[in-house]
């Protein structure tokens, strides 16, 4: 387990003097030790304004190797520090209502999140999609991307649009042209 004081995040924040200065995030598979950290981070205001129910995300995620192990689950970390949480996923398989899909490896979408408030409105956010984006097109390269955060996320929108999303005022949701 990493121990880390504030004054050590504070130092680090305060070294980055703009986005293009951050050392690239690293998106490591979720492990079982990961769970705690997991749990604490869906338990914040801050998350659980976007991501209601603790309880339905954490069983999805000790289920990452039987019933979901259709999505792709990470841990974000700058620098060693853990500082967020990612996941990937073939929609044809989530069979979410908010999108229409209608065979695998054809269309994709992504959850994200900065459990460390210390690491909110720094570009983490950003550099988590990216990183997403990068697994996804490495899986399959012509994949259609879709993502739907709250329309009151704004953060999170314009975050998607930092990344080369359009948001599709139809259909609700940003897409990756």
């Amino acid at each position: 387990m990493i121990c880390i004081t504030y004054t050590s995040y504070t130092r680090g924040i305060n070294l980055i003097k703009s986005f293009k200065d951050m050392p690239m995030l690293t998106l490591l598979p979720v492990e079982d030790y990961d769970l705690p950290q997991l749990e604490t981070w869906l338990k914040k205001e801050h998350v659980l304004r976007w991501y209601h129910d603790v309880d339905e995300w954490m069983n999805e995620i000790r289920e990452r190797k039987g019933e979901f192990a259709f999505l792709n689950h990470y841990v974000a970390y700058w620098d060693n520090i853990p500082v967020g949480f990612g996941q990937w996923y073939d929609c044809f398989d989530a069979k979410e209502e908010w999108y229409q899909v209608e065979k695998p490896d054809e269309m994709f979408s992504i959850d994200y999140f900065i459990g460390e408030e210390l690491f909110l409105r720094k570009g983490y956010g950003k550099s988590i999609i990216r990183s997403l984006v990068q697994k996804i097109k490495q899986h399959q390269p012509h994949a259609q991307i879709v993502v739907q955060p709250e329309l009151d996320n704004i953060a999170s929108g314009k975050a998607l649009l930092v990344n080369g999303f359009m948001y599709d005022e139809g259909r609700k949701y940003y897409f990756l042209p």
